[in-house]
């Protein structure tokens, strides 16, 4: 109340002085006038009160003037434009014995003097008052538009920011030579790494709207070589895959640049409006749920209001911690379950399945990771082969309306037991045509940040100095976000019809040489210099590139540019249960060996494409052949 008041005071002051020289300009003296003192106190209080009920209208007194934007001066000219012409209206009907040009002179002057005052006080207390700004880290802004300038007036005027700006970047030589809060701005070209050096700027903060994945490699690997870190004033994931406009500038932030920026591609476009209605108002239950991919897929399905969410999972610490995070999200506004269940145990599948009649059945549960099922092969037929099965047979048994297998590219060509046991998971699926649940398969490579991936085994390394180990150079790898793999495999399950082998396009492979050289990078040290990498050979039953075989030639389009459907020839259910079979029996007969060679020849068999890794790899002469291969 104290600081409206003030404000008042103030704004009286300057229609005051305002008054008084609009006097003077137009009858050359402030009190020789046809009329009383009191018309001309009375004339200018009218104009005053109208002034005053044009700003109280648009709540102008409300504003923190420290923070104000153009939207408010803006607003603040409007309101003294309709309460002067409010009050000319006045005094000329009153027919106050003054010219008419003091009154529009008045309103004039007050206005101009009010707007100055405010932006001489929102300069003056919107400075970094920063006491000792030799400690700042001085920085560049890499775009000049409106996204960049509103980043340096943060910097700038924000007393706590540890950054001081000192230059404006730009490819537009339109805007070059140009000064944006006192900043000149250059131009980006090859004169650029020299001219970082000369003003001394340690980091490089790139302002520019959505990128597309070519110019944000361009970006990176540009500004990489100055020897600088490279930071990104961007919206959050959240809102960048989900469409948001480029103009909500104010949540944007500063951030490090994010493993996913690594794939350097364009960002999925995702219709999540055609997966929600789907889901929506469904009983949905999901296997491995508490997973990587099992629990993202959890966090999209609420989002789509089901009636009903269930969460199986054999490791309770991670069906807890799903559970908590979706309880403190949506608390009673979400039906939640958690039941601690193996996909291996058919009775206690048979149990849940029977209490709660899901409509939909997302099947993530599986092992996944390729050394540790080459050792215990006996564990993955059982987990996923017939773990696969057994949650089939419950979709059968109690009428789902359909179930989607999360499948992997290590499935196609597999050169181990994992990939094969995956593979033999897709023909339990796909031979199920003739039923009343609509079964299908989707099939993707590997995920950024997922549980034992890669990326938290290099970034723990780098924290721990290094260096970082690589199997083989040559390898390559396709890579997709967790959020971007869940929701399209939700777009797939909402569009399957029957027996369908879904593939996402992952788009262009990624050499994992580069991904660790850019995560050092990243980090702020020099690959091969502070952090180094060191190759130590492949693991068992690892292959240098994995295949998705997306060959539009061969594969039918879907309404989503980004999903493919397979055309494979299902076996016959009599065909599968003979492989399940011999796969059963020799589980039976060597589940008590450690990386039973048997196994490994039942596998063979009843997988025709599963082949030695040797097979592959020696064809690969070169990273170049690699790429070649994947059809880059």
């Amino acid at each position: 109340m104290k600081r409206k008041f003030t404000l008042f005071l103030i704004d009286l002051l300057c229609f005051a002085g305002s008054y008084a020289i609009s006097l003077l300009l137009c009858t050359g003296t402030l009190f020789s006038f046809e009329g009383s003192v009191w018309q001309l106190l009375l004339y200018g209080t009218v104009l005053f009160a109208a002034i005053m009920v044009g700003r109280i209208s648009l709540r102008i007194y409300y504003n923190m003037w420290r923070y104000a934007s153009a939207g408010v001066y803006l607003k603040m000219i409007c309101a003294d434009l309709s309460g002067g012409l409010l009050g000319i209206a006045l005094v000329s009907f009153l027919r106050f014995p003054i010219p008419l040009s003091v009154g529009v002179l008045c309103v004039g002057g007050t206005l101009l003097s009010t707007l100055l005052n405010r932006l001489f006080y929102r300069q003056l207390t919107g400075r970094n008052v920063s006491l000792d700004r030799s400690q700042n880290i001085d920085v560049a802004i890499v775009g000049a538009g409106k996204i960049g300038a509103l980043l340096a007036e943060e910097l700038i005027k924000n007393p706590n920011s540890h950054y001081s700006p000192k230059c404006f970047i730009d490819s537009d030589t339109r805007k070059v030579g140009n000064y944006i809060e006192g900043l000149r701005i250059y131009a980006e070209n090859e004169d650029t790494p020299r001219l970082l050096k000369e003003l001394g700027i340690q980091e490089v903060f790139i302002a520019i709207p959505p990128l597309e994945g070519a110019r944000l490699k361009e970006l990176h690997d540009f500004y990489s070589r100055c020897g600088c870190k490279i930071k990104i004033y961007d919206l959050p994931i959240s809102k960048t895959m989900a469409g948001t406009a480029d103009n909500e500038i104010g949540q944007r932030r500063l951030r490090e640049f994010h493993i996913e920026d690594l794939l350097f591609r364009n960002s999925l476009e995702i219709n999540n409006e055609e997966a929600k209605s789907f889901y929506e108002g469904k009983t949905v239950l999901v296997t491995g749920g508490g997973g990587s991919i099992g629990s993202e897929l959890c966090r999209q399905l609420a989002r789509c209001h089901p009636k009903k969410l269930i969460i199986v999972d054999i490791y309770e610490n991670n069906a807890y911690d799903i559970q908590q995070e979706l309880t403190r999200e949506y608390g009673d506004r979400l039906d939640l379950c958690v039941e601690i269940a193996s996909v291996r145990d058919r009775r206690r599948l048979d149990c849940i399945f029977a209490f709660y009649r899901p409509q939909i059945v997302f099947h993530a549960a599986a092992h996944k990771h390729v050394p540790l099922m080459e050792h215990s092969n006996c564990e993955a037929i059982k987990n996923n082969i017939f773990g696969t099965k057994n949650t089939a047979d419950m979709a059968e048994k109690y009428g789902a309306e359909r179930f989607i297998l999360i499948s992997t590219d290590k499935a196609v060509n597999p050169t181990n037991v994992m990939g094969a046991s995956k593979r033999m998971c897709e023909m339990v699926i796909q031979c199920r045509t003739d039923s009343a649940t609509s079964f299908m398969a989707v099939r993707f490579g590997n995920v950024l940040g997922s549980n034992g991936s890669v990326i938290p085994l290099f970034k723990r390394q780098i924290e721990e100095g290094g260096p970082i180990t690589l199997t083989d150079k040559r390898i390559i790898r396709y890579f997709m976000t967790i959020p971007e793999a869940s929701q399209l495999v939700m777009q797939a399950g909402a569009m399957a019809k029957r027996g369908e082998l879904f593939v996402l396009d992952m788009g262009r492979p990624v050499k994992i040489l580069e991904l660790a050289e850019n995560m050092i990078r990243l980090s702020g040290y020099k690959p091969y210099s502070d952090i180094d990498i060191v190759e130590i050979g492949l693991r068992p039953g690892e292959k240098l590139y994995e295949e998705l075989l997306i060959r539009t030639e061969t594969m039918t389009k879907t309404s989503n540019k980004m999903i493919f459907i397979e055309h494979d020839t299902p076996l016959s259910r009599e065909e599968v249960d003979e492989k399940l079979a011999l796969l059963s029996q020799a589980v039976e007969e060597h589940s008590e060996e450690l990386a039973a060679e048997a196994i490994r020849i039942a596998m063979k068999r009843a997988v025709p494409t599963f082949r030695d890794p040797e097979e592959i790899n020696d064809k690969i002469e070169s990273e170049e052949d690699a790429f070649l291969a994947v059809g880059q």
